[in-house]
């Protein structure tokens, strides 16, 4: 590539890969909704699907909100979320994740 080429990834873009390696751990019903107070003061962070985006030059911090099955252990299903998420991003976009930070908001009994 040319110095003056440019690659441009869309922030949907991201918080679609981050929705998809979240959800694919075992452990998490569902992507949860991001409580309104936070998102008034994330105001023009890139958010939607349970994810809200901090991207600064190559580097990306991501919050996720999660609502996780009845009777799993939520340390380490968060930790794996954290991990799945890291390495997606890393991979498929190439962009450096500086934080992956987890938010149980609820647990789904209503499964089974």
């Amino acid at each position: 590539m040319e110095p003056q080429d440019t690659i441009t990834i869309a922030p949907s873009v991201l918080i679609t890969i981050a929705k998809h390696a979240a959800t694919e751990v075992e452990g998490v019903a569902q992507m949860g909704n991001i409580p309104v107070d936070v998102g008034r003061l994330l105001r023009g962070h890139p958010m939607g699907s349970g994810v809200v985006l901090d991207i600064e030059d190559n580097n990306v911090t991501i919050d996720l909100y999660l609502i996780v099955k009845p009777g799993v252990n939520m340390r380490e299903v968060s930790r794996e979320v954290q991990r799945n998420v890291k390495r997606a991003v890393q991979e498929l976009v190439g962009m450096d994740v500086k934080a992956v930070n987890i938010h149980i908001e609820d647990v789904d009994y209503t499964l089974g």
